[in-house]
């Protein structure tokens, strides 16, 4: 196994929440040797349009994000995971596929911004960013290395508690 702390975000669609985890643990883990991917059980095939909008505004890179099947990461030659993140309680409840490595599973649920059309889409993608945002800067904060499992999945777990705009 790598160096790197493996995160797989997942939610049903892979379309907007878990494409934003995904480009945030990315971006603002790196320095902290974090590794991020995402799918989802049922993916739409492309990214949500405003999800990409309110990624690019606030200064990420959304190149390479695509939408793609958590089957992906069940294979053999998959990168061994360290933690799995679910972002909408669909996926929380699906039997997820085995992941090798056997990583901490942890829920994350934040209201669907993909579910809001018309006039209140972006706020709705806005909100969930800023709810996801201050997950993933308290994530990486963590010196998850030197954390027992159980210390890890308590930590993550008051991190999804404390942040507004949790959902089950």
């Amino acid at each position: 196994m790598s160096d790197a702390y493996n995160v797989l975000v997942l939610c049903t669609g892979n379309s907007a929440r878990s494409l934003i985890v995904e480009t945030l643990i990315r971006e603002l883990g790196a320095d902290a040797g974090f590794a991020a991917y995402s799918a989802g059980s049922m993916p739409k095939g492309e990214p949500h349009p405003v999800a990409l909008q309110v990624l690019a505004t606030n200064g990420h890179d959304t190149s390479g994000l695509s939408s793609k099947s958590w089957d992906v990461y069940a294979r053999d030659d998959a990168p061994e995971m360290n933690l799995v993140i679910t972002v909408c309680g669909n996926a929380a409840g699906e039997v997820c596929p085995i992941w090798p490595g056997h990583p901490l599973q942890v829920h994350w649920g934040v209201p669907d911004p993909a579910a809001i059309e018309g006039d209140g889409a972006l706020v709705a993608f806005e909100t969930a960013y800023r709810s996801l945002r201050m997950r993933v800067e308290q994530l990486v904060a963590l010196d998850l290395k030197g954390m027992s499992t159980d210390e890890v999945r308590t930590a993550l777990q008051e991190i999804h508690a404390t942040v507004p705009g949790a959902e089950d």
